[in-house]
């Protein structure tokens, strides 16, 4: 690991924040590495509200999406919300038909079938519309690439309001209105929304038009704060004020689909990080294993008793989903290992047999592993089907570009993505990527960075300093848990390896004559000598709450250790 530690600001910032707010100088440097400068930024950033949300009619083509929505209810139309089957597409799909079905009764969903139709619109699913008197679909987490899809639901007299948040090809589709914040003519204030975002913008603006107003979508929150955890979106601007309360929804009032997710777990309270733990993967499991519309029944479902039997069914799914997880990935280990792929730029695998639904999470794994750009292939029908996952820095999507002559389809993010090609352009793609990625990467960026925010001293870390961290939460991307280094630190002579094969790490640490703390370093067992015989070493940490028999400690989370 190499260790980044962020610039520092301005001295005479810090002391001028510092004071105007009344914290210490490390809260002061944390807050100004965030472009957090003065007391109103401040304010904004510890107390989110729900005036802070901008006005959903500044995005392009709202007006025209509203109009059309409201035709359709005073028309009487059918109309079908459509959406993908992860996470996003799925709470996304949930939040619209629950809010449209409030108050219209004439309302359906339809998530694509992973297998048959592969990913975002499709053929089936218009068919499906048109057979069944659809005259409007909104499609949300997806569309914005569907141009021959939504030109084929034209010629059946199907009307299409794409709501999407992925980037935009040279040409739009042709719908009646669409709604992404990354179209380049649109001047929206903030362009990091997730697909369900960009769908709680629009009934942002019907309800706006119904004469409720925001604090009436609170109980839609939840589905939000979901999404945008699961999406791994960043969590600044209007996003940060839609976790914030989505979160608080999460932990006070939550659907029932949702609390049937939670109530056997022992926690008092979640954050952002048992969401992306706990909820998101239950809920992407339906769509990996059965069928996404599992999960949208799930979301919608207002009994609590039968929300509970939905959630048993998808805790097999998911149950299913980790003993595959964990099967595919020992083998696509064991498939770099033989090849000696590990000596490249990039990981490209391939099983015709391996499960189309979690070859995702495998290239996640992989990438952990290794390190590298990561893409893991299967057969879908007559054509191979990949996930890519990429590493901090490099922008995968972009090398996908410059591969397009041979892949079929693709779409996604900077580190996320999925396509598809034929079987055929396999071993071209293969090379090809590598060459794109060799010739393109900052070799640096192969080895895995930690960002560090500030130097710590060990006496700095009281109940209140914690308690003004706390504040700084929820944390994700583009403002992530604050991160530490310590130098000169001390084991008291008990740290041990702990866990399976003693792969994780667990110090009881001082600095000079500090108070000793606890620590942990998940799978740093391996660094055991380091700290042996009370020798000095660095470390960078986060800090955090270790509950343990009642009582409530500070306690290092350690990410790694050096002489």
């Amino acid at each position: 690991m190499r260790w980044t530690i962020k610039p520092q600001p301005d001295r005479e910032k810090i002391s001028q924040l510092a004071a105007s707010l009344g914290v210490d100088s490390i809260i002061a440097t944390l807050l100004i590495q965030r472009n957090i400068e003065t007391f109103e930024e401040a304010k904004r950033f510890f107390r989110p509200s729900l005036d802070h949300l901008h006005d959903p009619f500044l995005m392009r083509d709202m007006d025209k999406a509203v109009r059309r929505i409201e035709q359709a209810v005073k028309n009487e139309e059918n109309i079908l919300v459509y959406g993908d089957y992860d996470v996003d597409g799925t709470t996304s799909v949930a939040l619209m038909s629950s809010y449209l079905q409030s108050f219209y009764p004439h309302v359906a969903t339809y998530i694509p079938d992973r297998y048959e139709e592969g990913y975002g619109v499709s053929f089936q699913g218009i068919d499906y519309a048109s057979d069944n008197g659809v005259t409007l679909i909104i499609a949300l987490d997806c569309g914005i690439k569907a141009i021959d899809k939504i030109r084929y639901a034209g010629e059946k007299n199907i009307d299409f309001i794409v709501c999407d948040h992925h980037r935009p090809g040279e040409t739009l589709p042709d719908a009646i209105a669409v709604l992404d914040p990354k179209r380049e003519d649109c001047e929206y204030p903030y362009d990091e929304l997730c697909g369900c975002g960009v769908g709680f913008k629009l009934i942002q603006a019907l309800a706006s038009r119904r004469g409720q107003n925001t604090a009436d979508l609170i109980p839609y929150l939840d589905l939000v704060a979901t999404a945008i955890a699961a999406d791994i979106v960043p969590i600044t601007g209007e996003n940060r004020v839609l976790a914030h309360f989505g979160l608080k929804q999460i932990n006070s009032r939550p659907r029932a689909g949702i609390k049937a997710i939670i109530h056997t777990l022992n926690k008092q309270q979640l954050n952002i990080s048992d969401v992306v733990f706990i909820v998101a993967p239950r809920i992407n499991a339906a769509g990996r294993m059965k069928h996404g519309l599992h999960a949208v029944n799930l979301l919608t479902e207002t009994d609590f008793d039968t929300a509970v039997k939905f959630a048993e069914e998808i805790e097999i799914f998911n149950t299913d989903r980790r003993l595959l997880d964990k099967q595919i990935t020992e083998e696509a280990l064991q498939q770099i290992t033989d090849r000696m792929e590990q000596e490249k730029f990039t990981t490209v695998v391939y099983d015709k047999d391996w499960h189309k639904g979690v070859i995702g999470i495998v290239a996640s794994r992989l990438t952990e592993t290794y390190y590298r750009p990561t893409l893991v292939f299967t057969r879908t029908g007559n054509k191979l089907a990949a996930s890519a996952r990429s590493i901090k820095g490099f922008d995968v999507y972009n090398a996908l570009e410059h591969c397009a002559d041979c892949i079929e389809q693709f779409g996604g993010h900077k580190y996320a993505a999925g396509l598809t090609l034929l079987p055929e352009q396999y071993e071209e793609f293969k090379q090809k990527f590598e060459t794109v990625v060799s010739s393109t990467i900052d070799k640096k960026l192969l080895v895995p960075e930690i960002v560090v925010d500030a130097e710590l001293e060990l006496q700095a870390i009281t109940p209140k300093f914690y308690r003004i961290l706390k504040q700084f939460a929820p944390f994700g991307p583009g403002n992530m848990a604050p991160v530490f280094m310590s130098s000169r630190l001390r084991d008291t002579g008990y740290g041990k390896g702990v866990g399976e094969d003693e792969k994780h790490l667990k110090v009881t640490v001082t600095q000079h004559s500090s108070p000793a703390f606890g620590g942990i370093g998940f799978n740093l067992g391996n660094k055991k000598e380091i700290i042996s015989n009370q020798k000095p070493f660095r470390a960078v940490y986060c800090i955090e709450e270790n509950h343990w028999n009642g009582n409530v400690d500070l306690q290092l989370r350690l990410q790694d250790i050096k002489e």
